[in-house]
Order: C-alpha cells, then structure tokens, then sequence
C-alpha cells in the first residue's frame, strides 16, 4: 500500500489561509480580497500547483462537518 506524505507547511497555505479568512470576515471587503486571489494565484503559478486537497484529520476535535452520503 503506498503511503502519502504531506508537508509540514502545505505550498501556498499562507495564501489560501488569508483568502478563506478574508471572505469569512464581516464585513466582507471585496476589493482586499480579489487581491488575494491574485496573490493566491501567483503562488500557485510560481510553485506550479496542479491540485489542492484537504488531508484528513488525525484525531476528532468535535468541529468536523457530518459527512453526507448522497446515495440514489
């Protein structure tokens, strides 16, 4: 079984984390923002990012969102 490791510091994680918390903020500053996603984007070209994806948590901390299993 192959085995996936991550980075202690995840590439462009500054960024991305800048960007979450400035369109979760009240109120919303939609000009600092797109400034972000500029700066995101630079990263990402810079580093030459293909995907992003979110690791699983290693323990419960009672703030994960329930999964939901869409079945037909």
């Amino acid at each position: 079984m192959e085995k996936t490791t991550t980075t202690p510091q995840p590439v462009c994680a500054q960024e991305s984390l800048a960007l979450l918390n400035c369109v979760a903020a009240v109120p919303y500053d939609r000009d600092r923002c797109l400034a972000l996603v500029d700066a995101l984007r630079n990263c990402i070209t810079q580093k030459r990012v293909k995907k992003f994806s979110l690791a699983e948590p290693s323990s419960s901390t009672g703030t994960d969102a329930p999964k939901s299993d869409s079945k037909p």
